[in-house]
């Protein structure tokens, strides 16, 4: 009898498991929100959470305004925080129970930001008034750049953990820095290796896990092979184009992404597997996260 209750309750956890949901992070305009992944696979756009720039009260005004339009969002710590960035030059750290904001800083046409260890903030940059670049920010200064090295149309930006390495995405290149003196105030960042892309117009950078990379450009989607230091056009998305995000979500294996239509924005969310388009009233949508 122990037993058989055993195999219930066993069963009853795989198939929780198996049913838990995911959330979709959508980012645009002036406006952040947080999807049901289950409720957004049938096409609905149920909406569990927002946020307005408006609300961002606590920072100077001049750094509200350089928040919109609102381009990438990036789930951190299972979903507890927000890197937000905005192709005006907004950086923005937000607590997602608080809605507090825990960093800002305003880096040119800002287009992609990543946590590092020892409190830092990596921002690629499309934009920079002495040329492109990715810099390197310390949480407790907001508007100090630490480090800053050329980059040119900084497009996605990444930390492996593994690795213990920053990946950054160019115009028509791919780079590996390491972190160096992560823990202290004269942080920097050092350039190991250079690929160059299989075609120009790099645009987001998204890593699958510690080996894999998704890499979108201007036509194509492509995966690199960390180890193999190689590139293959990713299949699953062989077919689309004008892909602008694209992420995996390895928990529900679904393949999320964002696409554009007649113009730079994108304004389509899209889950493969199966493949849905998600349409979102009132935002014109460039890129999208999921919390894992």
């Amino acid at each position: 009898m122990k037993l058989y209750s055993l195999l219930i309750f066993l069963l009853f956890i795989i198939v929780l498991q198996a049913s838990a949901q995911y959330d979709i992070v959508v980012c645009g305009d002036d406006k952040v929100v947080i999807l049901d992944g289950k409720e957004a696979e049938k096409g609905d756009t149920v909406i569990k959470w927002r946020w307005q720039v408006s609300e961002a009260a606590s920072i100077p005004q001049q750094y509200q305004k350089w928040l919109f339009p609102l381009d990438e969002c990036k789930s951190l710590e299972k979903g507890k925080k927000l890197l937000l960035t905005s192709s005006s030059g907004g950086v923005v750290l937000l607590d997602v129970a608080t809605k507090k904001i825990l960093f800002y800083a305003y880096a040119p046409m800002a287009h992609s930001a990543a946590p590092l260890p020892g409190n830092k903030i990596a921002v690629a940059l499309s934009t920079h008034r002495k040329g492109n670049s990715i810099e390197l920010y310390d949480v407790s200064e907001p508007e100090k750049v630490l480090y800053k090295d050329s980059l040119y149309s900084g497009h996605g930006v990444v930390w492996n953990k593994r690795r213990k390495r920053v990946f950054a995405l160019g115009f028509d290149v791919l780079r590996c820095y390491q972190l160096k003196d992560a823990k202290t105030m004269h942080a920097s960042l050092t350039l190991e290796k250079s690929w160059k892309l299989p075609s120009e117009g790099g645009h987001d950078l998204y890593a699958i896990d510690d080996n894999f990379m998704l890499i979108t450009t201007h036509d194509n989607v492509y995966l690199f092979d960390i180890k193999k230091e190689k590139f293959t056009v990713f299949d699953l998305l062989a077919d689309q184009h004008n892909v602008k995000s694209v992420n995996y979500n390895k928990r529900k294996k679904r393949l999320i992404y964002t696409q554009a239509e007649k113009s730079w924005w994108a304004y389509h969310v899209r889950i493969k597997n199966p493949d849905v388009a998600i349409l979102l009233p009132n935002i014109k949508v460039y890129k999208a996260r999921v919390i894992e």
